[in-house]
């Protein structure tokens, strides 16, 4: 076995050494840059491996930023962004907007009237891009921002910057209602009929008291059947500005051919001010708390600190900790929980939680295997943290720490979507995209006793939220009915 781990290590240091031969200063002798005179920031990244490139939009908005009792509307926006424009997916917009106006006082009538006006697919946006070799279309709300993401054939191009800034300069509302319907009925498979969705929406919300991180993504079920298609059009006109977006192109492209193409039609979104990113500012925890749902499901433990954003001079070290705690069966709590003591089926220590732009959670969870208690995961997991505040780790795992960061960063680099979801968010993030690599860098200065001190600030009992699935049998059946025998189910998270 150590053998093995020292070839491992050999090679990734092998593989590390030459990528990073080329790292920043490659890359930029690849990468264009640049800011339109609206304030949209441009990323092109030449990589002529394949006739194809991918793209990725970076909207710095998310349900942080959803207004008060309008949860789930930055996620209710994503779902309509796929609904076409005034040209995109319509019959006759304009007749379309006069119907509704007089068919105001007939609510079900005006919808109904409405899909009159709508192509029958109900998402000419994805059928134009599938029909013409898009792949891979999807978008993606979270709690710090939205982002849109596909790949087409580099022949394409001017055909993906049309159908990108179209679906930004001209959204409509189309189906609104339903779409709205769409989205409850995710939630309610998501959340509501799903044990350990309630318990990570409760666990979060008791976790910060004032801070927007509170709300879930999807948004309350209240604030889901109220807010409107007018709502959303608002959200819309404030958070999708151009100042707001930062959108990377990488593959097949020549930035001298491509940047002409995407300046004529991303120019064309307005310009305004960039929003305002002002949030409440969660008050310092002084006291446990929990949430415990009483299920009959998968016991789950998970327990979350309170730390940082993602500027904080430490944020290398909450990083270094993951991957001391969680990375692969090597980790110290799969060795620690699920090898040696054989009590769960899965267990580890994360960052983000739920999101990573804000002060955040640092968190870790366990699932127990049928026999075992949430209580023998908290002690298992607390004797593990404990070890962090007074050893110093080896040097064995804080080399293979270094070793994997690098590791993961030339996995990141390896296809266009990847690079370019990572290239855009580190420059929506840092206001440069160079940061994805100095990320190494900063790891790479981590100490033993760096790791040692943010332990001792970070984990401690005042600073903790816990939540947990305790499984509870079912009632008793009625007088003559023979008894069903139930056991938790065994497994990890849905």
């Amino acid at each position: 076995m150590k053998s093995r781990k020292v070839h491992l290590i050999a090679l990734l240091l092998c593989l590390s050494s030459f990528v990073f031969s080329q790292d920043v200063a490659s890359f930029e002798k690849r990468i264009t840059t640049k800011k339109l005179s609206n304030g949209l920031t441009v990323i092109i990244c030449e990589r002529p491996e394949a006739p194809v490139f991918s793209f990725f939009t970076h909207v710095d908005a998310g349900s942080v930023q959803d207004p008060m009792a309008k949860t789930g509307l930055a996620h209710m926006f994503e779902h309509m962004a796929f609904k076409g424009t005034d040209k995109i997916g319509t019959r006759d917009y304009a007749g379309d907007e006069q119907e509704l106006k007089q068919l105001e006082q007939a609510w079900k009538d005006a919808i109904a009237a409405a899909d009159k006006f709508s192509a029958p697919y109900n998402n000419e946006f994805g059928k134009i891009v599938e029909g013409e070799g898009g792949e891979g279309m999807n978008a993606f709300t979270n709690h710090d921002e939205t982002g849109y993401h596909y790949s087409f054939p580099i022949n394409r191009l001017e055909l993906w910057a049309y159908l990108e800034s179209e679906r930004f300069l001209h959204p409509v509302m189309r189906q609104f209602y339903k779409e709205r319907n769409v989205v409850i009925e995710e939630r309610r498979m998501r959340t509501d009929s799903n044990p350990i969705g309630r318990l990570i929406e409760q666990f979060t919300s008791a976790s910060f008291s004032a801070h927007p991180y509170h709300r879930p993504t999807v948004g309350w079920m209240s604030d889901l059947n109220s807010f409107s298609a007018t709502d959303a059009q608002n959200f819309f006109d404030k958070y999708y500005v151009a100042s707001n977006i930062v959108l990377t192109v990488v593959g097949d492209v020549k930035a001298s051919e491509a940047l002409p193409v995407i300046e004529k039609y991303f120019s064309r979104l307005p310009a305004r001010s960039t929003p305002d990113e002002a949030t409440t500012t969660e008050p310092p925890q002084k006291s446990e708390r929990r949430v415990v749902l009483h299920e009959q499901a998968q016991p789950l433990y998970i327990e979350g600190y309170h730390r940082p954003d993602y500027h904080s001079p430490d944020d290398a070290v909450y990083d270094a900790i993951t991957d001391l705690m969680s990375s692969g069966r090597t980790s110290r709590l799969y060795r620690a929980l699920v090898r040696d003591k054989q009590i769960a089926s899965d267990s580890a220590g994360f960052s983000g939680m739920p999101g990573s732009k804000y002060p955040h959670l640092f968190a870790f969870y366990a699932f127990p295997i049928p026999g075992h208690k949430p209580q023998e995961m908290a002690d298992a997991i607390h004797a593990e943290i404990e070890r962090l505040k007074k050893e110093d780790i080896s040097d064995e795992e804080l080399k293979m720490i270094k070793t994997r960061s690098k590791a993961n960063l030339i996995r990141s680099l390896g296809s266009n979507e990847g690079l370019a979801f990572n290239l855009g968010l580190f420059q929506a993030r840092y206001e440069d995209w160079r940061e994805l690599f100095r990320s190494v860098d900063r790891i790479d200065k981590v100490t033993k006793a760096d790791i040692r001190r943010v332990a001792n600030q970070t984990f401690v009992p005042d600073n903790r939220t816990v939540g947990i699935i305790e499984f509870v049998p079912p009632p008793p059946p009625p007088p003559g009915e023979h008894p069903t025998i139930v056991t938790p189910p065994q497994g990890g998270a849905q």
